[in-house]
């Protein structure tokens, strides 16, 4: 059995890994390498042909890890994508979303100057994905064939997320390799807690927040109140919170709904300005069996977690816009989290100069976009063609981050006996983030590697 480790070694974007075993290939995970500015003409080669692998698991929706299905398909692949029902209805949204951006992008960089970069893919594509999904329960055993089967774990991080559980019968002999995916955290809105993996003989883990602890001196509900108190309610400002419209605002929403019906504070008007988050809001209703028990509580209690009086989503471009002219203290919640295009951009246009807003990040920004740039506190930011003063507050919490810290990755690989575990491969993850989570994983006597990208590891 071989593994080779063909994205999201050595950096976070990209997830993609291929299992062979005796001429037949697994294919786990296809996201998209974001690493460059020319990702999209990147994405397009493999290191494999794609009508040679056999069959994909994904472990969950977001982009890095499924975005680049519909150009494997394009390229020759017929199998089988196999993933948990949630994790199918999402994955089609985000790929759907990810045509529109192809598009825009195209046109934005076409203007005068021909024609902008080729879409990496299109809807037919995309369909032609959806087509070919297969959807598997947690913790069902799934046989691939005579020699191949898994299960999905439950892992938090998104609704549907999965590690892969993986068992290879070679020459008689059945070998365990798990696959972590992304792993969440405990006690995470909406969301249930990640289950423990069960003895393998090889790990795949995820590196994210190797050695980078989460705040723990408040909690996400405390952190809210604060800012809801300091912006809405001691002056009439607003708190404008770009979060990604699948997973981020579903546990936002529930957590505002909790404050406002617990009279934690007094009610104040919330709009959600995201298309996207409308329809996976309704994925999340569709599958509410899989939310946690805090939020099913909730619902048996006092209805529905995402939705409020005071609530409004937006889907209307027009009715967008019209926030603007809305003058009462308010809260928005828009994508994209990191700024980089979507309706949030016009909400900072607006309130960028406003020193009665508050912009709080909840999420991750990566270097160089339009979040970044504000959180490392650059006085003047250009959007629309105009550079602008920022006078607004800018503020982050990493309470809403789906990802485990240091200590929720050691506590998912101490499930594992470091004398039946043979090794550890770590990726997704910023090179600093591996080492040290490398580090702390060999001072508990774990064989432990980090992956280097198309490098071919035989699992004896």
């Amino acid at each position: 059995m071989k593994l080779t480790i063909c994205g999201a070694a050595e950096q976070v974007t990209g997830s993609m890994h291929l299992l062979e075993t005796q001429g037949y290939n697994i294919l786990i995970d296809c996201g998209l390498d974001y690493e460059k500015d020319t990702y999209q003409e990147e994405n397009q080669h493999f290191p494999f042909n794609p009508a040679d692998i056999d069959v994909v698991i994904l472990t969950h929706a977001h982009i890095d890890h499924s975005g680049n299905l519909p150009t494997l398909v394009r390229l020759g692949f017929h199998g089988q994508i196999l993933c948990t029902p949630p994790t199918a209805d999402l994955t089609e949204l985000l790929l759907l979303d990810s045509v529109s951006i192809f598009l825009s992008k195209q046109q934005k960089k076409g203007r005068g100057r021909g024609s902008g970069p080729a879409p990496l893919y299109l809807q037919k594509h995309v369909m032609d994905t959806v087509e070919r999904f297969v959807t598997i329960s947690f913790n069902k055993q799934f046989k691939i064939n005579d020699r191949i089967s898994f299960h999905f774990v439950p892992v938090g991080h998104l609704l549907g997320a999965a590690a892969v559980i993986l068992e290879v019968n070679e020459n008689g002999v059945t070998k365990k390799i798990a696959f972590t995916g992304d792993i969440g955290r405990k006690n995470y809105p909406v969301l249930v807690d990640p289950e423990p993996l069960p003895q393998v003989d090889y790990l795949v883990s995820e590196s994210t927040y190797g050695g980078k602890l989460h705040t723990t001196d408040s909690s996400l509900q405390e952190q809210l109140i604060k800012y809801i108190d300091e912006t809405c309610l001691k002056y009439p400002g607003r708190l404008i919170i770009p979060a990604f419209s699948i997973g981020r605002t579903q546990a936002l929403v529930f957590a505002l709904n909790k404050i406002f019906s617990e009279g934690l504070l007094p009610r104040v008007q919330v709009f959600v300005d995201s298309p996207l988050a409308i329809f996976a809001t309704d994925i999340y209703r569709k599958h509410h069996h899989l939310v946690n028990d805090e939020a099913k509580d909730f619902y048996q209690k006092r209805g529905d977690e995402f939705e409020f009086d005071e609530l409004s989503y937006i889907n209307d471009k027009r009715e967008s816009l019209s926030i603007s002219n809305y003058h009462e203290p308010c809260i928005i919640i828009s994508s994209a989290g990191m700024l980089e295009g979507g309706r949030i951009q016009d909400h900072l246009y607006y309130n960028i100069q406003n020193y009665y807003c508050t912009i709080l990040f909840v999420g991750f920004c990566a270097k160089g976009t339009l979040g970044d740039r504000l959180l490392r506190g650059d006085p003047i930011v250009r959007l629309r063609g105009r550079d602008l003063m920022v006078y607004a507050s800018i503020r982050k919490t990493d309470q809403l981050s789906g990802h485990g810290d240091h200590e929720d990755l050691m506590n998912t690989v101490r499930t594992q006996n470091n004398q039946q575990l043979k090794n550890i491969f770590l990726v997704h993850g910023e090179q600093s983030r591996l080492l040290s989570f490398q580090q702390a994983l060999q001072q508990e006597g774990y064989q432990v590697e980090i992956a280097k990208k198309d490098q071919v590891y035989d699992l004896n």
